[in-house]
């Protein structure tokens, strides 16, 4: 069931997505060789706390028998796609790093989602970086009123291989409100026209998840990081976008 939000929700999600923006803001100002990724869980969750809001990620399980995930954000490096624990694991200059931070306030749920360069990085993965947070945008262009949500996916495909690079199809766009996935999927990948039909007051968190590589993934042993199967680098940008009468309105910034 798809969940239509009034005006007054959604003003509640555009305060839960500028504390999300918030937090994220203060940890992309601390990344840098030598930090922790636990320090930039900690600088999240102290931002979040200070606005009345709670983490949205923090004790959530996605099937039976998976441990709790225990941090305010997700810390992916390098080949990790998404879903990475933060821990006492140090950044390296070159490395790239997704930050993927959720927040609940007043019941309704923010979710987006960065990836940044360690210092200086190779020109491929800053392309990598320009090219997945390009494809967030082309997507968000398309989340109008009477478009439908294959218009979206194909958007960002599209865009997407004509670079050169790989959309992740294990994952995908979802919509969000008072629970973290809601309908409808909104995958990276897809066919024009098809798809559920947007309108005014349905709310998605799109997150393009692009490989360097081939598309394929795997889950590691701590049974959240989801990393390239090939190894090869890996990006994630993501906002919780309301469809109006007016267009496409982003929650997630500040």
């Amino acid at each position: 069931m798809i969940v239509i939000k009034s005006p007054t929700e959604i003003a509640l999600m555009r305060e839960s997505g500028r504390i999300v923006a918030l937090a994220l803001e203060a940890v992309r100002a601390r990344i840098a060789p030598g930090v922790m990724t636990s320090e930039l869980d900690d600088i999240a969750d102290e931002v979040i706390a200070s606005r009345n809001a709670i983490p949205a990620f923090k004790g959530v399980t996605q099937y039976e028998g998976q441990r709790p995930f225990p941090a305010t954000i997700t810390a992916s490096i390098n080949e990790e796609l998404v879903h990475g624990i933060p821990g006492p694991r140090t950044l390296h200059e070159g490395d790239i790093i997704s930050i993927d931070c959720g927040a609940i306030y007043e019941g309704f749920v923010g979710d987006a989602a960065f990836t940044a360069p360690v210092g200086s990085v190779s020109p491929e993965a800053q392309r990598l970086i320009e090219v997945t947070q390009e494809a967030l945008h082309e997507g968000i262009c398309m989340m109008r009123a009477g478009n439908r949500t294959g218009d979206v996916s194909y958007a960002i495909q599209t865009y997407v291989e004509a670079n050169g690079f790989s959309v992740v199809r294990e994952y995908t766009g979802h919509g969000v409100g008072r629970q973290m996935w809601e309908q409808p999927q909104v995958p990276n990948y897809g066919i024009a026209g098809r798809g559920v039909r947007l309108r005014p007051g349905m709310t998605i968190a799109l997150e393009p998840m692009i490989n360097a590589g081939a598309s394929a993934t795997q889950v590691l042993s701590d049974q959240w990081t989801v990393a390239t199967r090939d190894g090869k680098l890996c990006a994630h940008f993501e906002h919780s976008v309301a469809v109006t009468k007016n267009g496409p309105l982003i929650l997630t910034v500040p």
